[in-house]
């Protein structure tokens, strides 16, 4: 495995280059770039005549890749992106097809581990968790807005957090004597107030709810993987990591869907599901990290690489889908 920077330990590295195939003098798109290292990776592979685009919709992340990959800074452009603008800013580019597409969908070491980025349940700082600190709201904001049903649902869907409700009520009770600021005590009363204990810390389910309603991670992931697969050139590949169980859930069922898959399970005159391969599925199940891996990065392990692969399309339709 090529050196990468020790702050930003990329998971599942060589499975992910490996199942997205890249080939020498390719085009290919890094979603979710981070501080850089799956794109150093594929760089590694591209030779001289490849092309990388590489988005992150963090601005400090980004530059630091920039930086990083400098060597590569003519085979590679960097763009401060939502990854679901993928769609028009490869209209922009005029890149009607690429051979291939990576999403790394976890938070990079870069979020987690500066305290005032508020990611972490571990380090003190400001209730922020935002990957795009250009957008106005914050964990904080989510904490001392939203009602106690709210407050419920959100670390239920999000988080799966069995003790959903007594948590948000705790919250609620709090901030009426003082307002929550800081992960700590966010933390702190989190610890208090849960009565199961498990082998994570008793905040985990709660702060991965909040990051995932703060910056919308699920909001329509399901219609954007379905867009991109009309920009891989037959034959490209789409690899995607997920990090949670609502993540995977939601990937798998759209490339069973785009592989032309029932995922509806009513009975035929019932189903709705289009039913027309666009995709093959590469990854019966999906590729974990190896006991290795997990034991020199332990933010690994629960990461799951999933893989598809572009059919050719179907006789009359063009790359984008258009007939």
């Amino acid at each position: 495995m090529q050196t990468v920077d020790s702050r930003h330990i990329p998971v599942l590295a060589d499975e992910a280059v490996d199942w997205l195939a890249v080939k020498p003098g390719g085009v290919y798109v890094d979603c979710t770039t981070g501080l850089g290292g799956h794109a150093a990776l594929v760089l590694a592979r591209l030779g001289g005549h490849g092309r990388l685009i590489a988005i992150d919709r963090d601005q400090e992340a980004l530059e630091e890749a920039q930086q990083r990959l400098a060597a590569y800074r003519e085979r590679v452009t960097f763009h401060h992106e939502n990854f679901r603008n993928l769609p028009l800013l490869l209209h922009r580019l005029d890149l009607p097809q690429v051979d291939g597409i990576l999403m790394d969908l976890g938070a990079s070491r870069l979020q987690l581990t500066e305290p005032e980025r508020g990611f972490s349940f571990r380090e003190e700082g400001p209730l922020d968790m935002r990957m795009d600190r250009s957008q106005a709201t914050t964990a904080a904001d989510l904490i001392h807005q939203l009602s106690v049903d709210e407050l419920t649902d959100l670390f239920r869907t999000y988080g799966e957090e069995p003790e959903a409700r007594r948590i948000a009520a705790a919250i609620v009770d709090a901030r009426r004597r003082q307002r929550i600021r800081t992960t700590q005590q966010l933390a702190q009363l989190i610890q208090s107030t849960k009565r199961r204990r498990t082998q994570h810390h008793p905040a985990t389910q709660v702060f991965q709810a909040l990051r995932i309603a703060v910056n919308q991670e699920l909001e329509g992931l399901d219609r954007y993987l379905d867009q991109i697969i009309d920009f891989l050139a037959p034959g490209g590949r789409l690899v995607v990591i997920s990090f949670h169980s609502l993540e995977d859930r939601i990937v798998k069922r759209s490339f069973q869907l785009a592989a032309g898959k029932c995922i509806c399970f009513r009975p035929g005159d019932l189903c709705r599901c289009p039913r027309v391969q666009r995709v093959r599925i590469l990854t019966r199940k999906p590729v974990v990290p190896a006991a290795e891996e997990v034991q020199s990065n332990p933010s690994a392990r629960s990461a799951k690489l999933r893989a598809v692969e572009r059919v050719p399309f179907p006789e009359g339709e063009s790359h984008d889908g258009s007939k």
